[in-house]
């Protein structure tokens, strides 16, 4: 018999179905893991108290290493945490920012699945990009840029991994509880002394709707300072693209724009707000003031050069990361560019994030299992924001894909994202910022 790590139920099952006698290691794995789903269930249908809540917290974060760093940095460490969107670029420009703010910010973030990479999926586009970092190097590249953004360690809260993969088998993913003992168990590893979250709500959302994001903000926000970690929420729009690019490597070029001082409006103010709700967590100024600092860093390089040098220090070549961050176009472009028109002359009255997430990911921009390759020059541009005007027959986005030919239903989808109008009065590009939950 083979060690335990090694057992599967899926298994276990084949060989008992061929009349084979199980060992008694695989039986007490099989009764581990029905009282683990049994459990699971329970608290699906019956809700966990606050202090269940504490305590499954507690041991998941403590199931396995967490990261540990100089004492003198204890309350500079910040982190933020999003639920996902369709161009949500927001971390990359985030914790720059807030490194040349002084604080460090110990990043773990996760791959996409659906419609665009993640965080690391974007990040992994740009050439000899480290994700795996060990805890030693962790500190090194907090000591030297300020941030880092890397991939859970094997040996970091091991129990979320075991208890995800249980939850998929029991259809308990979308629990509530255990949705943020997942979420804040790997930042409470984190040791960090604040966290802001980002929880999306629109048609390209998780949430749908205010009610079910207020809902999943308050139990992230009040688990978190169980953990002793200062937590505030922003619910945030996600019915239209976050930016003007979607997709990995064009994502990637936005960011170094935004890092530039050259970012799209509601971009900018995502940072900001963010950055402004995390000083002021940690004691360094109020929100508005935090929010003007953070500005600042974008318009004067300060945070562009904690980029270049988290860069550098997640292993990508010096000339390569100084000619990226001046601006040069070093990412893989698509092979093929084709124009999406406008169907008729007006306003833009709105733009489809789902749809153009779900083209982008049709074509490679994403993975639908963890094992895909993903094609990181595949995306969107979008050449108009809601509000301008535009004539019929001019290109309202661009589409980048590495296939000659783009399935017509593909490009019927996208024809289809825009909504052109006459507005009934002056369109006002709206704040993204819905509701803060502190």
């Amino acid at each position: 018999m083979e060690g335990r790590g090694t057992i599967r139920i899926p298994d276990l099952i084949q060989k008992k179905r061929d009349k084979q006698e199980l060992d008694p290691e695989e039986i007490r794995f099989f009764i581990e893991e029905m009282v683990k789903g049994a459990m699971l269930m329970a608290w699906y249908f019956n809700g966990m108290s606050p202090k269940e809540l504490t305590v499954l917290i507690d041991c998941m974060t403590h199931s396995g290493e967490t990261l540990s760093w100089p004492e003198e940095w204890k309350t500079l460490l910040v982190d933020k945490h999003s639920t996902g969107g369709v161009g949500d670029k927001v971390s990359l420009v985030l914790a720059p920012a807030l490194a040349a703010c002084g604080l460090k910010v110990p990043m773990v973030s996760g791959r996409g699945l659906s419609f665009t990479g993640g965080t690391l999926d974007k990040l992994e586009a740009i050439p000899g990009f480290n994700v795996s970092l060990n805890n030693n190097q962790m500190c090194e590249c907090l000591r030297y840029a300020g941030c880092f953004i890397a991939g859970q360690t094997k040996s970091l809260v091991p129990a979320d991994r075991i208890m995800y993969a249980a939850r998929d088998v029991t259809a308990t993913v979308d629990n509530i509880h255990l949705a943020t003992a997942s979420i804040i168990s790997k930042k409470a590893a984190e040791n960090i002394s604040a966290l802001v979250l980002d929880v999306k709500v629109g048609r390209a959302a998780f949430f749908k709707n205010l009610n079910d994001a207020r809902l999943v903000a308050r139990s992230l926000v009040e688990a978190a300072r169980d953990q002793g970690i200062k937590t505030t929420a922003v619910l945030t729009a996600m019915d239209t693209p976050i930016g003007l690019a979607i997709g990995n490597s064009l994502e990637i070029m936005e960011v170094i724009e935004t890092l530039r001082g050259k970012g799209p409006p509601d971009l900018v103010e995502l940072v900001k707000i963010q950055g402004g709700l995390l000083l002021n967590s940690v004691g360094r100024m109020d929100i508005s003031k935090g929010e003007k600092l953070i500005e600042q860093t974008l318009q004067n390089g300060a945070a562009l050069a904690c980029f270049e040098k988290m860069l550098v220090h997640q292993n990508v070549d010096v000339r390569l990361a100084a000619e990226l961050c001046s601006g040069g176009q070093t990412l893989a472009r698509a092979k093929y560019v084709t124009a999406i028109l406008s169907p008729s002359s007006g306003r833009v009255l709105d733009i489809d994030a789902l749809a153009c997430g779900s083209v982008c990911g049709a074509l490679g921009a994403a993975r639908a299992r963890a094992s895909d390759v993903i094609l990181s020059a595949v995306g969107i541009e979008l050449l108009v924001t809601v509000g301008q005007s535009i004539t019929q027959g001019q290109p309202w986005a661009k589409l980048h894909h590495e296939d000659q030919s783009v399935a017509s239903e593909h490009l019927i989808k996208l024809q289809n994202a825009v909504v052109v109008g006459e507005a009934n009065n002056a369109l006002v590009p709206t704040s993204r910022i819905l509701e803060i939950v502190q």
